[in-house]
């Protein structure tokens, strides 16, 4: 049953990261809100939150030990503005150009670019299950992007450069909080990269800046959502799972964000997603699948999807 428990939670938080990716769409196109207020207010408020629950938690020595040595201050900072607000901003972004399906998916590639990283490192050649995920993620990209026809972009030039960033900020993020999760606990890790990410926006895009008067009460609930439901108790819950079930089947299951994603921005949004581009998220779907069951290659070097055990959406 402690196992059905965390296949439960990883589940609720993957849809929860799905919709909530779909609900900042709406209230880029539908409200008027802009992309980077509503990073910055969900970084700070998110980790603000977290920190607290850590404090709570009776771990307010090991919340304050982050700023006690250059080393850790050093790794946060860096953490915190090219991880945890890199992450946020080019998915925001990617969302506010394209739409929460595309940007999604687009971002879900970042094991591809973790393997390859891995690969040149150890100049190692791929093996035969990292040869057919280059495959899949190629052709799944290209089906996802052109919708089957070269000649045409489903999504504007924008909306793609900022999904691909997001690759490779989700990849950054993937490979450097490793070393911060086994020194700290997860929960003080992604506060305080939410906290630094949060206050390092707030210089550009002021949480002040638009004022709650301005927006309908639907609006406010869609905010609350991405904050809470799509934020906080997400995270909350993908790291609580960790107690009954391994990282390698909590990637498995966190393959339900991209699906959660793509259904409700069909039916609630009603954005376009033809044949072709639904056989292009089989194929990046299939992949992340494949890395994580592949078995894992000690003498390549390479790092499978199943030790991602913190996350960014």
């Amino acid at each position: 049953m402690s196992r059905y428990k965390g296949y439960i939670m990883v589940i609720i938080a993957a849809s929860l990261w799905g919709i909530s990716g779909t609900a900042a769409q709406h209230l880029f196109q539908q409200s008027n809100v802009e992309m980077g207020w509503l990073v910055t207010v969900r970084l700070l408020a998110s980790g603000m939150l977290f920190l607290l629950f850590a404090l709570l938690g009776g771990k307010k020595q090991a919340v304050w030990n982050v700023w006690k040595g250059k080393y850790s201050i050093f790794h946060f900072v860096l953490f915190g503005l090219f991880g945890m607000l890199g992450v946020q901003f080019t998915y925001f972004a990617a969302i506010e150009a394209g739409n929460a399906a595309v940007a999604t998916l687009l971002q879900y590639a970042a094991p591809i670019i973790i393997m390859g990283y891995y690969l040149l490192k150890l100049r190692k050649f791929p093996n035969r299950f990292e040869i057919i995920a280059v495959f899949l993620t190629l052709m799944g990209t290209f089906m996802l992007l052109t919708d089957g026809s070269p000649e045409t972009l489903a999504v504007s030039k924008t909306g793609l450069f900022w999904g691909i960033l997001s690759a490779f900020a989700l990849a950054f993020y993937t490979l450097y909080s490793d070393k911060l999760v086994r020194e700290f606990d997860s929960i003080i890790v992604v506060g305080w990269g939410m906290m630094i990410g949060g206050l390092v926006l707030c210089l550009v895009y002021s949480p002040f800046s638009q004022a709650f008067e301005s927006l309908d009460f639907y609006a406010v609930i869609l905010i609350l959502f991405v904050i809470i439901f799509g934020t906080l108790i997400p995270f909350y819950l993908f790291i609580d799972s960790m107690r009954y079930i391994t990282p390698k089947e909590s990637s498995l299951l966190s393959c339900t964000e991209p699906l959660s994603s793509v259904i409700t921005s069909v039916f609630w949004l009603g954005v376009s997603f033809g044949m072709y581009q639904a056989l292009g998220a089989i194929g990046i779907i299939s992949m992340v699948i494949l890395l994580t069951l592949s078995p894992k290659q000690v003498e390549s070097g390479t790092v499978p999807v199943d030790e991602m055990d913190t996350r960014f959406s």
